[in-house]
């Protein structure tokens, strides 16, 4: 009898594959390094094949971490980066470009007309504000500066995938060509009502209906892994885009409840139930995971540079070693001194959507160290994270209570204790931060009946520490002021 679930997660900066127990336990994980190109300012691109290779090897080495045998995995279930872009021969399987990912802003400009024409239109048919982030002007990008691109398109010759429909493309070995409802809504080209491509918006992008996967709900069996992966047949089973796959990895199945992921960027996502959702405040509707005939929603705040700027500071300006090392450098000393990092590496996301916007450090003194810089990176993801949440709020009308989170940042206690701090609300990090991989896991395991509902899986959580603001309100809006006056100068 199968005893595990297996979860692939191919996130922006590394491939993880994470087995589960039947009572939702992880017993092991192994992760590979996915590598980001920059040919030109503002571009971000990957090699498909090497998302592809590295996702591979790294579940074949979760299976053998953990001695486990094809046989013994009941499902496999898959969450991506979301929008990130690929486009691919049907007959032979290369991709005609490398991958666009979703931080990539060369349609930047393309959109911002297209936004002055047509984007209360899009708004309100795909809950999204017109932006370079999604996968609808990336796809026309390639089918018109890739030589032959779009004549073959039309001919039917070329797929077009985000990586979770590259992934089940490649791992039933080119058999089935399918995303699910999460997914798709992150397209710019998805309806978010009807939860079907819409003819007008393929029709304003240009796109050929014939290249883009059937759309599937989130938990149900859309194929079969083929032997030759890991040694016998494996039933696919759950798909969902990375942020959608951790709202449910934290149980968030109820209209009002929320979390938090921390990781390459920060994503803030409200469950609104069977209600679609629309912001007034530059938010994002969305299609939550879907497990059943009935569409699931959400509001979502998306941050485009959280732990990129962690990154940054240890690859960019060798100001730190390792990630983790962040954390005692930014204790080192008692505040940031009145300096401000605001990462606008890529422009800012919501609820400003300012693509010209561009990374900026204020506040500089002769007293000024590295410890300061590195503590005002951490703080800015915490900032942006309070600019997200207040915007919800507004949106629906009710203070949350408390802000569950995750993600591989979760880890330093500085940067939650302050994060705690800036929102004056308790932050709840659970006993399984990766609820990434372990939401498609859940996806997977109910699409199989591996558990019998979510009612099941919901006991699985547990939070494993609680932090409590503790800052005076005069302070925590006095730094907040500071902040808000950083992020008026880099949008200027």
């Amino acid at each position: 009898m199968a005893q595990y679930i297996l979860s692939l997660d191919e996130g922006t900066t590394s491939a993880r594959a994470a087995l589960y127990d039947r009572e939702g336990r992880r017993i092991a994980m192994e992760s590979n390094p996915i590598e980001c190109n920059y040919p030109r300012a503002g571009w971000v691109e990957q090699g498909a094949l090497g998302i592809w290779e590295q996702q591979l090897e790294a579940a074949r080495r979760t299976l053998q971490s953990a001695g486990a045998k094809a046989s013994d995995v009941a499902a496999i279930g898959i969450t991506n980066q979301r929008e990130t872009t690929v486009l691919w021969d049907r007959a032979t399987g290369e991709p005609v470009a490398p991958a666009i990912v979703w931080q990539c802003r060369r349609t930047a400009e393309y959109c911002q007309q297209l936004a002055a024409r047509s984007g209360s239109a899009i708004i309100a048919k795909t809950g999204l504000v017109v932006d370079a982030y999604f996968s609808g002007s990336k796809i026309r990008w390639i089918l018109e500066n890739v030589p032959g691109a779009r004549e073959r398109a039309r001919a039917g010759e070329l797929l077009f995938g985000n990586i979770d429909t590259w992934l089940i493309w490649k791992l039933t070995g080119g058999a089935v060509h399918v995303t699910d409802v999460s997914n798709a809504s992150r397209t710019m080209l998805m309806n978010l009502a009807t939860g079907d491509w819409d003819n007008d918006l393929l029709s304003l992008f240009d796109i050929p209906r014939g290249i883009l996967p059937r759309i599937a709900r989130s938990s149900e069996i859309v194929g079969t892994a083929t032997a030759s992966h890991f040694g016998a047949e494996i039933p696919i089973a759950g798909i969902a885009g990375d942020q959608q796959a951790a709202l449910f990895g934290q149980a968030c199945f109820r209209p009002g409840l929320s979390k938090n992921t921390y990781g390459t960027g920060c994503f803030a996502l409200l469950h609104t139930g069977k209600k679609q959702p629309v912001s007034a405040h530059k938010l994002l509707a969305t299609r939550a995971a879907q497990i059943d005939a009935t569409p699931q929603f959400a509001v979502e705040g998306s941050v485009f540079v959280a732990g990129a700027a962690v990154q940054w500071l240890r690859d960019g300006l060798g100001l730190i070693s390792t990630a983790a090392e962040s954390e005692a450098v930014a204790t080192s000393v008692a505040d940031t001194g009145g300096v401000y990092l605001v990462p606008a590496f890529v422009g800012m996301g919501a609820p400003h959507w300012d693509g010209n916007a561009r990374g900026l450090i204020c506040g500089l003194t002769r007293g000024a160290t590295r410890a300061h810089i590195v503590r005002a990176a951490l703080e800015s993801i915490a900032y942006q994270t309070r600019e997200l949440v207040e915007a919800m709020e507004a949106d629906s009308g009710q203070a949350l209570t408390e802000l569950r989170v995750d993600g591989g940042a979760t880890a330093n206690q500085f940067l939650m204790q302050f994060q705690a701090d800036i929102l004056g609300k308790p932050i709840v990090r659970p006993a399984d931060i990766e609820t990434t991989a372990l939401g498609a896991a859940y996806l997977a395991g109910l699409a199989t009946r591996f558990w019998s509902g979510t009612d099941q899986v919901e006991q699985f959580w547990r939070a494993e520490r609680v932090f409590e603001p503790s800052m005076p309100q005069n302070v925590r809006e006095h730094l907040y002021e500071g902040w808000k006056e950083a992020v008026r100068r880099c949008r200027n």
